[in-house]
C-alpha cells in the first residue's frame, strides 16, 4: 500500500494527535493543498523539494490509517501513492482532492463504484435523489480479521460483491486486518463498522502499533503473545464487545466448533466452521444489523398514520382532523407538517400499544433500549427524568426508610422523597467555592455516614444512595467503587444513580465503565469469579470492623455470599441523545426486582405516569436508540473532539485568554480525589492518555464535553454574560451559569460550525470589552476593578448542610448516636398550615441567631444560581448559610421572598411537633423492646 513511503513512528505517533479521525481529515487537507502548490511550481523552484518532503510524510501519517477503512480502498491509495512516487503530480493531485470530497461528503456510502473498489471514484451528493438514495439502503462496513495474501484478499472481496442483491436493505463493504493489534485499533478508528467476523489463526502483532496502541490493549493479560493463534478468537472477541458492545461478532474457525460455541458463545452472535456457511454468515451479517435498525414502536406508529381511520375518541387533534377544518388554524399544519397529526392518537390497538400495560411494538422497543443501554429492564417515560425519578423513589423507598442523597441533586428527588415519606440523609459534595459550585460525594464521606448509621444501630433501615452521575458540571463517579465499598457496609443497599446527563455514556469506551448498568454488570460477573471469592477470604482475614477510622482509609469490597446488586439510572434521552422533549428513561439492573420491586414498580409508574401519553415521544426514543447503537459511538467521540477544540482554540488566542479560560479537570477536582495526578486530560505529548488514565483510576473524573468558562476577568457575572451578552447579542443559548462561569455543552448535534461561530463570538465580546475599559473614566476604572476583583478572589464560601431540627429528627432523639436523617416529609407538610409559619428578613434572621434562637426553614430554599437547595424544609439555618445568601449577587431564589425573606417555623410549632415526635419515638421503641423479649 505504501508504495515505497516510509512509516516512521517517532513522527506520526497517532497518539500525538488529538483524534485519529481529526488527524485523517487534518491529513487528506494538507495533501490536497500542497499537490495544488507542487503542480503550479517551476520544476527548479526551491520549495519543491520541502513541499514534496511534506506530502510524504502526510502520505506516511496516512498509510496506517487508511488500511482501517474501506474507503479510499487498498488500490486506489496505493495509486496515489505511487503517481506521487513517480512525479505524476497533477493526476495525484486531481486524485487526492476527489478522495477529501468524497470523504467529506460521504459519496462512498451509496455510489457502487466505490464499493467495487474500480472504476471512477464517486462524486459528491449533488441531488436530492442520491441523498435519498443513501438513505434508503444504509451503508455499513464488516471488519475481517485474517492474514491475507493479496490474491486471497480480491477473492473475498470478489465473493461478497457477487453476494449483494438489489433487495438487500443495507449495503456494505469490508475492511481486512491481519492481526490481533490490528483488529482493536480499527474497532475504535472505523465508525463505520456494524460487524466483525474474526477468522482462524492470525498473528498478535501489527506494524503499525504504537504508543496509542497501548491504551486500547489495557486489560488484555501479560504473555498473549504466547497464546495459540486458534485461540486468539475468542480472546479478541471479548475485547472488543468490552470496547463496542453494540458491534456484532462472528467467529470462523477449522477448530472444534462445538466446544468453542461452549465456553465462548455468549459473546459470538454465531459461530461458524470454516467456510461451509459463506452464505449463512452473509445472510447473519445483514440480519444482525436489521435487528438493531428495527424501531419496532416508530414503524407501527408511522404504518398507523397511512392507514385510513374513523376516529370517535377524545383527540379533536388526531389525523389532523381539527386544522384542516379550520379556518383559522391551518399555519399550525403549515408549520410542523401533517404527519405530526396524522400520528397523534390515544389507540393502543390496530398495531400500536399501551405505555402502561405494553404488550406488542412499544414492549419490544423497551426490550431493545434495555439491550442498548446494557440494563435488565428499561421503561420508557414521556413527562421528563423528574418523574423517572420519583417513579424510583416511591417504587423503592418505605416511609421512614433513610435515604443517602447528595444535597446537590435535582429537585425532583428532594420531592420525590417528601412524597415517600423517606428519614432523609444529606450529604456534602465537596465545594469549589472560587467558582461558586459544588462538586460531588467523596466515598469516604458516604462510608462515614454509613458507619455513624451502623454504630447508631439504624444501618438496617438504610434502604438507598441516591447520587448524581455525572454532576451538570461533568463530575463523574468511579460507579465501581462507590457500590463495592458501600456494599461491603450493607450488602444489600440499592442505588439510584440520576445519569439525566449522561446517557450518552453508553456509546464510548472511555465513558462506559463508568455507568451505572455496566458497572452492575460487572460486578455481578466479578462476584462469580472464584478468584474474587479468594481476594474476599484474604481481605475478610484483614479487615477490623471495629475500627472506624481504618475502614475510612482503606478501600473495602463485599462479602459475594452476601452481596445483592440492585442498580437503577435515569436518564434524560432527549437532553444528551435524540429524542423530543421529556423523553426519558428508566434502567434497571436489579437481582432482586422480581421478587422484591417489581410490584411496587408498576403501582408506582401507575402514580407518574399519564395514561394520555405522547406517542411521538416514544417513537422518538425508540429511534433515538436505534442511533445508540448504529453511530452513537461515532457521535460521541466527535462530540469528544469538537470539545477540546473548542478548549484548545480559547487557551491558544492571545485576546481570548486575557478574559476566560475554560476550567480543566485540575480545577474542578482536587488532587486527593485524583490518584493520577492528571491536570489536564490532553497534551501535544501524551494525547489521550492522560484522558484515559484518569478515568481509570480516579475517584472522579470530569466529562470534556461540559465547558465551564471561567469569566471573572470580564467583570461580568454568569447570569448577565449569559443573559445580556451571549444570548441578547448573539443568540447562543447555554443552560448553566455560577457567579463566575458559564457552562457550555457539546453535544452529538453539535457542529464544527456552530464551535466556530462560538469563537467568533467570544472574540467579538473580549474586543467589545477592550474597547470599553478603554473608554472608562478613573472612576469607571475602579469600579470595574471592584467587580472583577470580586468575581475572582472574593468567593464567599460554599455551606455544607448543617442538620435538620430535633422537631425531625426522629429516633435521633433518644439515640446515643447522632445520625444526619431528617423528616423531610413531616417538615414540608407542617408548612402548609400559615399558623405554623412566620416570615423573617436576613437581618433579623442575622440578629435572632446570635441571640440563640434556631431558625428553622419551613421551604426549600433554591438560588439560581448556583441551583441547588441552600436550605430544605426542617433545616436550621446557620449563619454560614446567611452569609452566603448575603454575598450572592442573583436575582432568582425560590423559597425566598425579598419583600418578606425567610419563611421560617414558629417557636410554639416546633415545640409542638418536637412534643410529637418524641411520644412517637418512646412508643415505637418500647414495641421494639417487647418484641425483642
Amino acid at each position: 500500500m505504501s508504495a515505497g513511503v516510509s512509516f516512521d513512528k517517532s513522527k506520526n505517533s497517532l497518539s500525538r494527535h488529538r483524534s485519529v479521525w481529526e488527524m485523517r481529515s487534518e491529513s487528506w487537507i494538507g495533501l490536497v493543498d500542497d499537490l495544488s502548490r507542487l503542480v503550479a511550481l517551476p520544476p527548479d523552484h526551491p520549495e519543491r523539494q520541502s513541499r514534496l518532503a511534506h506530502i510524504n510524510e502526510l502520505i506516511a501519517a496516512l498509510v496506517p490509517i487508511e488500511s482501517y477503512w474501506a474507503f479510499p480502498g487498498g488500490r486506489v491509495f496505493a495509486d496515489l501513492c505511487s503517481w506521487i512516487e513517480r512525479g505524476e503530480l497533477a493526476r495525484a493531485h486531481q486524485t487526492a482532492r476527489r478522495i477529501h470530497r468524497v470523504l467529506v461528503a460521504r459519496t462512498y456510502r451509496h455510489e457502487a463504484s466505490s464499493l467495487e473498489g474500480e472504476g471512477e471514484l464517486p462524486s459528491q451528493i449533488e441531488t436530492e435523489s442520491e441523498r435519498q438514495a443513501q438513505l434508503s439502503r444504509p451503508y455499513f462496513e464488516v471488519l475481517i480479521v485474517d492474514e491475507m495474501s493479496a490474491s486471497e484478499e480480491a477473492a473475498l472481496r470478489r465473493r461478497v460483491q457477487r453476494k449483494r442483491h438489489a433487495e438487500d436493505e443495507f449495503v456494505f463493504d469490508i475492511v481486512i486486518v491481519p492481526s490481533f493489534e490490528d483488529a482493536l485499533i480499527a474497532t475504535l478508528v472505523n465508525f463505520n463498522l456494524q460487524a466483525v467476523v474474526i477468522r482462524h489463526g492470525f498473528p498478535f502483532r501489527s506494524i503499525y502499533s504504537d504508543d496509542m496502541l497501548r491504551r486500547f490493549l489495557d486489560g488484555v493479560q501479560d504473555g498473549i503473545e504466547t497464546i495459540p493463534e486458534f485461540e486468539r478468537g475468542p480472546l479478541l472477541g471479548r475485547q472488543i464487545a468490552r470496547l463496542r458492545p453494540e458491534l456484532d461478532l462472528y467467529l470462523v474457525t477449522d477448530m472444534k466448533v462445538e466446544d468453542i460455541a461452549a465456553t465462548a458463545g455468549e459473546v459470538f452472535k454465531r459461530i461458524f466452521f470454516g467456510e461451509e456457511d459463506h452464505v449463512e454468515l452473509y445472510g447473519a451479517i445483514m440480519q444482525g444489523v436489521g435487528e438493531r435498525y428495527h424501531t419496532p414502536f416508530f414503524d407501527a406508529l408511522r404504518d398507523y398514520a397511512k392507514q385510513p381511520t374513523g376516529v370517535f375518541h377524545a383527540l379533536p387533534l388526531a389525523r389532523g382532523k381539527a386544522i384542516l377544518n379550520s379556518s383559522w388554524i391551518g399555519d399550525l399544519s403549515q408549520f410542523y407538517g401533517m404527519n405530526l397529526f396524522m400520528a397523534e392518537t390515544s389507540a393502543t390497538s390496530g398495531g400500536l400499544d399501551s405505555l402502561l400495560d405494553p404488550v406488542g411494538p412499544l414492549k419490544i422497543a423497551q426490550e431493545h433500549a434495555a439491550r442498548a443501554f446494557g440494563a435488565r429492564r428499561t421503561y420508557f417515560a414521556t413527562n421528563g427524568t423528574s418523574t423517572c425519578n420519583k417513579i424510583v423513589v416511591q417504587a423503592l423507598v418505605r416511609p421512614d426508610d433513610i435515604v443517602l442523597v447528595d444535597r446537590n441533586c435535582h429537585k425532583s428527588h428532594h420531592y420525590g422523597l417528601v412524597l415517600a415519606g423517606a428519614q432523609v440523609a444529606y450529604l456534602d459534595s465537596y465545594p469549589l467555592d472560587q467558582y461558586s459550585m459544588y462538586g460531588a460525594v467523596p466515598i469516604r464521606h458516604i462510608k462515614e455516614q454509613l458507619l455513624t448509621f451502623k454504630r447508631a444501630g439504624t444501618l438496617d433501615r438504610v434502604r438507598m444512595v441516591l447520587l448524581t452521575n455525572c454532576t451538570f458540571d461533568g463530575i463523574v463517579y468511579d460507579v465501581e467503587r462507590v457500590m463495592l465499598e458501600c456494599l461491603a457496609i450493607k450488602p444489600d443497599l440499592v442505588f439510584l444513580w440520576d445519569e439525566a446527563w449522561f446517557a450518552f455514556a453508553r456509546c464510548h469506551p472511555v465513558y462506559r465503565p463508568r455507568t451505572a448498568m455496566a458497572t452492575a454488570a460487572r460486578l455481578a460477573e466479578m462476584f462469580k469469579d472464584p478468584s474474587y471469592a479468594k481476594r474476599y477470604e484474604e481481605f475478610a482475614a484483614s479487615v477490623d470492623w471495629d475500627d472506624e477510622e481504618a475502614l475510612l482509609e482503606r478501600q473495602l469490597i463485599p462479602d459475594p455470599d452476601k452481596v445483592r446488586i440492585r442498580a437503577y439510572a435515569t436518564h434524560s434521552t432527549h437532553k444528551t441523545l435524540t429524542a423530543l422533549r421529556q423523553g426519558s428513561m428508566i434502567h434497571v439492573w436489579d437481582q432482586d426486582f422480581r421478587d422484591k420491586a417489581e410490584e411496587a414498580f408498576h403501582e408506582a409508574y401507575m402514580t407518574h405516569t399519564s395514561t394520555s401519553p405522547n406517542y411521538q415521544i416514544l417513537a422518538s426514543l425508540d429511534v433515538g436508540r436505534r442511533q445508540v447503537e448504529l453511530e452513537g459511538y461515532e457521535l460521541v467521540q466527535r462530540q469528544l473532539e469538537l470539545a477540546m477544540n473548542l478548549r484548545d482554540q480559547v487557551q491558544a488566542h492571545p485576546l481570548l485568554k486575557r478574559y476566560f479560560r475554560f476550567l480543566a479537570v485540575g480545577d474542578l477536582v482536587p488532587l486527593q480525589h485524583r490518584e493520577s495526578g492528571v491536570e489536564s486530560y490532553f497534551n501535544e505529548e501524551t494525547g489521550w492518555n492522560n484522558f484515559e488514565l484518569a478515568w481509570r483510576t480516579d475517584e472522579f473524573a470530569l466529562d470534556p464535553t461540559r465547558a465551564t468558562l471561567a469569566i471573572g476577568a470580564t467583570g461580568l457575572d454568569g447570569d448577565t454574560f449569559k443573559n445580556k451578552e451571549l444570548m441578547d447579542k448573539y443568540g447562543i443559548q447555554i443552560n448553566k451559569t455560577s457567579r463566575n462561569t458559564v457552562l457550555f455543552m457539546t453535544n452529538i448535534g453539535s457542529t464544527r460550525s456552530a464551535v466556530a461561530y462560538l469563537i467568533e463570538v467570544l472574540v467579538k465580546i473580549a474586543r467589545d470589552l477592550d474597547r470599553r475599559a478603554a473608554d472608562m473614566s478613573s472612576i469607571e476604572r475602579r469600579i470595574h476593578a471592584k467587580k472583577v476583583r470580586s468575581l475572582t478572589l472574593e468567593h464567599p464560601p460554599l455551606p455544607d448542610f448543617s442538620s435538620f431540627h430535633r422537631a425531625f429528627r426522629g429516633d435521633n432523639l433518644t439515640s446515643n448516636t447522632q445520625t444526619r436523617n431528617g423528616d423531610i416529609r413531616s417538615a414540608f407538610f407542617l408548612s402548609y398550615d400559615d399558623s405554623n409559619c412566620e416570615y423573617v428578613n436576613m437581618m433579623e434572621a442575622s440578629r435572632a441567631i446570635q441571640a440563640g434562637r434556631e431558625l428553622v426553614s419551613a421551604l426549600f430554599v433554591i438560588p439560581y444560581p448556583p441551583g441547588f437547595p441552600i436550605l430544605v424544609p426542617g433545616q436550621v439555618i446557620s449563619m454560614e448559610i446567611l452569609q452566603f445568601m448575603s454575598a450572592l449577587d442573583v436575582h432568582e431564589i425560590h423559597g425566598y421572598r425579598p419583600d418578606l425573606g425567610f419563611r421560617i417555623f414558629s417557636e410554639e410549632a416546633l415545640a409542638r411537633t418536637e412534643e410529637r415526635t418524641l411520644a412517637k419515638t418512646t412508643v415505637i421503641q418500647a414495641q421494639q423492646e417487647a418484641m425483642q423479649n
